[in-house]
């Protein structure tokens, strides 16, 4: 009786679980092994049914047939178009943090970057090291029109993101992935299209 209870119970909260979105894949890697999954278009955003009690709890799930705000968006965006001075270029943004691994995992990788694309590319790093330096990012952030991707994305750090200026569309966004080729890809269709 007790084995059918738990499986009636797991499937149940396997389901609610699938209907609100907060099922996601992840490959187990050691501290050295770099994470080069893509960061969903809905990274940082809050859970919809979060707070809510227990949905098995009673005979109906409280977060059943609610959307989910992640699906069906075709493509993710930082907002809108960024500020006039990164107009005309790619813009690959940065989150970066001194103590951050990640980053310390992809620096070789952003360096050869932007010796590649230098005057081709604008590059903007979002500096969450600190306090101050957290505060220093959220300026340039509200200035370059990036505000609400940064509230979003500051706890990422380790992630490039590159975003079409005119649209604020985001054409990749990449978790500390090492690989050159993935960016340069993404770089250059962006560039051919200009």
């Amino acid at each position: 009786m007790k084995i059918k209870y738990l499986a009636t119970f797991a499937a149940f909260a396997a389901i609610s679980l699938l209907n609100i979105g907060v099922v996601t894949a992840r490959s187990s890697s050691s501290a050295t092994t770099p994470d080069t999954t893509k960061v969903t278009a809905c990274a940082g955003k809050s859970n919809p049914c979060a707070g809510k009690s227990n949905p098995c709890a009673g005979k109906s799930n409280p977060c059943a047939g609610k959307s989910n705000p992640c699906a069906g968006k075709s493509a993710a965006s930082v907002g809108g178009p960024l500020a006039k001075k990164l107009q005309g270029k790619p813009v690959v943004v940065d989150i970066y943090a001194s103590w951050c691994p990640a980053c310390k995992n992809i620096a070789p990788t952003l360096s050869q970057l932007k010796q590649q694309y230098a005057g081709k590319v604008h590059f903007v790093v979002l500096d969450v090291s600190d306090k101050a330096s957290t505060a220093k990012s959220e300026a340039i952030a509200r200035e370059l029109g990036l505000s609400d991707f940064f509230a979003a994305n500051k706890t990422q750090t380790g992630a490039l993101t590159i975003v079409d200026p005119a649209t604020g569309k985001i054409l990749a966004q990449f978790r500390n992935n090492p690989d050159k080729a993935a960016y340069s890809k993404v770089l250059n269709a962006a560039l051919a299209k200009k």
